[in-house]
């Protein structure tokens, strides 16, 4: 006794589950994809941040070093023309020195205003003194005296009455004090 029976076999190829496993994995592969991209593309602004924060650090470090180098430069540069203008005062004082022996010496008279024009040219000029109020930063008081009875008006206290030896700035830096006698 044979008995048939009918079987239905349903062709299953392995193409087919082949791509079906394909779709499942790429579509867990893109999931993945896109959380490890946003993952990145925060990693990478982080570090973008932080580089262009660097950069503009040293930019303004960059920045900072050629203002100082420049203020440094000028700095040594006004150094050597104050020495070199200091040596130079000297020479004044001792025209000033002669003149005070010989009034009307017509050489003299010309080195004076050969010098003057000179200091007038590279920025020294002489610091005031006689009947201005005595101040530390331009004058140097050597005496302190009563003020002349016969004075008129009488001078204020500590108006100085007296130079000794002129004082000069270059610029507006003191290149020499004065040396002056105040009244009391």
């Amino acid at each position: 006794m044979e008995q048939n029976k009918d079987i239905n076999i349903e062709e299953v190829t392995i193409t087919d589950n082949a791509a079906n496993e394909q779709t499942t994995a790429t579509d867990g592969a893109a999931d993945m994809d896109a959380a490890i991209s946003n993952a990145q593309v925060n990693a990478l602004v982080a570090e973008n941040r932080e580089l262009n924060d660097k950069y503009l650090r040293a930019m303004a470090d960059l920045e900072n070093t050629r203002r100082r180098a420049g203020l440094d430069c000028e700095n040594a540069a006004r150094a050597r023309a104050m020495s070199v203008a200091s040596h130079f005062v000297p020479v004044m004082d001792a025209i000033d020195a002669a003149l005070t022996h010989n009034p009307n010496d017509a050489g003299i008279l010309a080195m004076q205003g050969a010098m003057n024009a000179a200091f007038a040219q590279i920025g020294i000029t002489r610091i005031e003194s006689v009947g201005t109020i005595l101040n530390p930063q331009f004058h140097n008081a050597i005496q302190v005296v009563d003020a002349p009875a016969d004075a008129n008006p009488r001078p204020a206290p500590n108006t100085i009455i007296t130079e000794l030896q002129p004082g000069y700035m270059f610029g507006d830096s003191v290149l020499r004090t004065a040396m002056v006698i105040v009244s009391k």
